[in-house]
């Protein structure tokens, strides 16, 4: 088990979690493995997996971001508005859309990097200002996504839904970002030591703020995606769905470090995964939603504990103690 990388071991658990997940849906006389419950999982998988392949980037680079339900929600609304139900507008309103968001991640990336805020806290006034905006212009769902647009949301190859495949197809460009690009390098550089980073001569302000633009857009790509199933735009459905947490967690359960630096894109969407099918399992079991915050949060403390535990048994030991040989040869 020590020489499973972070990642390994996440996908050893997502791999528990289908075998339990199985077990226990046969009880009910269910087939967890029928197209119709694929689908469903990989669907619950869509939304949070977008916020989540974000959330990484961030992370990465030693920030968090915590104002990516009010971009879902304000993005849906946005497209939604522009669209008003005519499929010629549809370009327009994801234009519109992801442009506010791109915005809104710029705004937190420099406030972040040049007034050195912290992620945390310049995030959540973002979320803040967003959430005021949202309650003081929307009393309800506004907007509406013409029928093609819908299609989105609605068309599976088989048993996989689109939007699942839009979803990894993100998450590849993120893998190639960080993986192949000079600027996937620094982000890494930067979230592990900013300070060590800047000595060394790179620009630590920018993969940081590309961090977050990335994020806020990815965000908004779940609001559209959102708005392509529910066909109308909503204020409250991106705090409805505890995006915030729901991703932190799953970049945490994939094996990322909160302070920065460590962690991959597999390993998220294998967090999210684990996710999708505890919530497929608990709702076939009929599980009580409480119970089920419950069970997320013993998932993600464990996870947590076993990392930081691995990184434990790992530190080289500053004294080692004497063997019965050695103290007898030390006293002889």
């Amino acid at each position: 088990m020590k020489r499973l990388t972070s990642t390994g071991l996440v996908f050893g658990v997502l791999a528990l979690a289908i075998v339990v997940g199985s077990v226990l849906t046969a009880t009910q006389g269910r087939n967890f493995f029928s197209s119709g419950n694929t689908s469903s999982i990989l669907t619950g998988m869509s939304v949070l997996g977008f916020i989540a392949v974000g959330q990484t980037l961030v992370i990465l680079a030693g920030s968090l971001d915590l104002s990516v339900p009010y971009v879902v929600s304000l993005c849906s609304l946005v497209a939604g508005g522009v669209m008003a139900g005519q499929d010629a507008d549809i370009v327009p309103g994801v234009l519109a859309a992801l442009g506010v968001a791109a915005a809104i991640g710029l705004v937190n990336g420099l406030v972040v990097t040049f007034l050195d805020v912290h992620g945390f806290i310049a995030t959540l006034g973002m979320g803040l200002l967003i959430s005021g905006y949202l309650a003081s212009n929307y009393q309800g769902s506004s907007g509406s996504a013409p029928r093609d647009f819908r299609l989105v949301g609605a068309t599976q190859i088989g048993p996989v839904p689109i939007s699942a495949l839009i979803m990894l197809g993100c998450a590849v460009l993120a893998i190639v970002l960080l993986r192949q690009t000079r600027l996937g390098h620094h982000l890494y550089a930067t979230g592990g030591n900013r300070d060590v980073a800047r000595l060394s001569g790179l620009r630590t302000w920018l993969p940081v703020v590309v961090a977050h633009v990335l994020c806020a857009v990815l965000s908004g790509v779940a609001g559209l995606l959102l708005l392509s199933r529910l066909s109308v735009g909503s204020p409250t459905i991106g705090t409805q769905g505890n995006y915030a947490l729901m991703s932190i967690a799953a970049v945490v359960l994939g094996g990322a470090v909160l302070a920065g630096g460590k962690g991959t894109i597999t390993g998220t969407l294998a967090g999210v995964a684990i996710f999708a099918v505890m919530d497929n399992v608990m709702g076939v079991l009929e599980v009580n939603p409480f119970l089920k915050d419950v069970v997320r949060g013993v998932v993600i403390v464990a996870a947590v504990a076993v990392y930081a535990r691995r990184d434990i048994d790992r530190r080289p030991a500053r004294f080692e103690r004497p063997t019965l040989l050695k103290s007898i040869e030390e006293t002889s």
